[in-house]
């Protein structure tokens, strides 16, 4: 931030005063040039769309006519479309994409003016309520030598650590991929949690072991430095058991009530109990995450490999939906909100990402940020959901191609 004080007791005012002075002084008597007064640029303004050219979108179709169109933020919306370019690039997409590439937005108006004329709507079974929820990247401290604190390494993907059909394994096992090492000329099933964690790494970051294991659940995280700098730890590859959650072991061991299972009641007592006492808890899920490090990463790639925006992305069933798919959200919290959560969600997103959990045609999770802040928004959508394809409008013969 700039001062506005200046240094040494200085007063920046006063000495303007006696600069301008000393300048009327030296220039008494000298003649003057005319005083020619600036001239400000007058920029050109853009009529309203109700006085522009008739829009080429059938009325029916218009993206004016989705509910909470009219409230709904314009950039939002617009880091949505860029999103899709980027990944749809040529299929579909490829008139709308290049057509933004040569604008430049100066106003909300402009961009809803451009999505107005260039995008049209395609419901997505709107007769059935759906699901959405949020989901965040969180961001974690660590460390580039062990301590007593700071003793888990964060392990990079073991060059052991290979992916075969199932048929392959011994003993077989159903699916076309499964996690295996070879051990002579056989793939048996690779190590497990506790197998992992007692094998020693030399690894360039430490966490704490609680942040870990919620980062490793998380699948991805920020790691904050000492020093200031801040890297990215990206999921690479995992260990193939399923998942198991600690909070029915914790129950079941009488180490927490029912009602107390949150994640950071969880948390909390992992971080109390750091030792063997929270290893072996976490070791009751067995499946394990591994990393790569991505130094220069601002925001978390999504599963279709690039960044998602805050806010204009979400995770999908890639059974009913293609990553880069343009949507509408019409999402409420209805009687059932948590405490402090957003009563809608009605925006434009881009389809950059999945999970485990997303199943369905009406069915989204909306990634809202990295942080607390957006872990505790995160936690509170929960929320009935209605989904409007969005896809490129496309006049005459072409406009078949526009639903590809």
């Amino acid at each position: 931030m700039i001062s506005r004080i200046g240094r040494g007791g200085f007063d920046w005012r006063n000495g303007a005063a006696l600069s301008l002075t000393l300048l009327v002084a030296a220039c008494a008597g000298q003649p003057h040039a005319p005083v020619v007064p600036p001239v400000t640029p007058v920029k050109p303004q853009i009529p309203p769309v109700s006085e522009q050219a008739p829009n080429p979108v059938p009325e029916a179709l218009r993206l004016s006519h989705l509910p909470g169109w009219d409230q709904s933020d314009a950039f939002v919306a617009l880091e949505a479309l860029r999103g899709t370019c980027a990944y749809k690039k040529g299929r579909g997409f490829a008139a709308v994409c290049q057509t933004l590439a040569a604008e430049d937005f100066e106003s909300p108006d402009q961009v809803k003016s451009f999505l107005l004329r260039n995008l049209q709507i395609s419901p997505v079974n709107t007769d059935v309520a759906g699901l959405l929820t949020g989901y965040f990247v969180p961001d974690y401290d660590a460390v580039t030598a062990p301590t007593a604190e700071f003793s888990q390494p964060v392990r990079m993907r073991p060059d052991d650590l290979v992916y075969v059909s199932g048929d392959q394994m011994t003993p077989p096992q159903t699916g076309t991929k499964a996690a295996a090492r070879k051990v002579g000329k056989k793939y048996v099933p690779y190590y497990t949690r506790a197998e992992i964690e007692k094998k020693p790494a030399k690894a360039d970051y430490y966490m704490r072991p609680e942040d870990y294991f919620f980062m490793q659940l998380q699948g991805s995280g920020f790691l904050d430095l000492p020093d200031g700098k801040r890297v990215y730890a990206a999921y690479a590859a995992d260990n193939g058991y399923p998942f198991v959650g600690i909070a029915r072991v914790m129950v079941d061991r009488g180490i927490l009530q029912p009602n107390e299972t949150s994640g950071d009641t969880i948390h909390a007592w992992l971080a109390a109990h750091r030792g063997p006492e929270a290893q072996g808890v976490m070791n009751a899920n067995p499946r394990y995450a591994f990393f790569t490090i991505v130094p220069d990463q601002t925001e978390p790639n999504g599963a279709a490999g690039l960044p998602l925006p805050p806010g204009s992305a979400i995770a999908v069933d890639p059974a009913f939906h293609d990553y880069g798919d343009l949507f509408w959200l019409d999402a409420h919290a209805g009687s059932n909100a948590l405490t402090d959560a957003f009563p809608a969600y009605q925006r434009m997103v881009t389809a950059l990402d999945t999970g485990g959990a997303i199943k369905g045609d009406v069915r989204a999770d909306l990634y809202v940020g990295h942080g607390d802040r957006a872990g505790t928004e995160a936690g509170r959508i929960k929320h009935v959901l209605k989904m409007y394809r969005i896809l490129p409008f496309v006049a005459g013969p072409d406009a078949a191609a526009s639903t590809k």
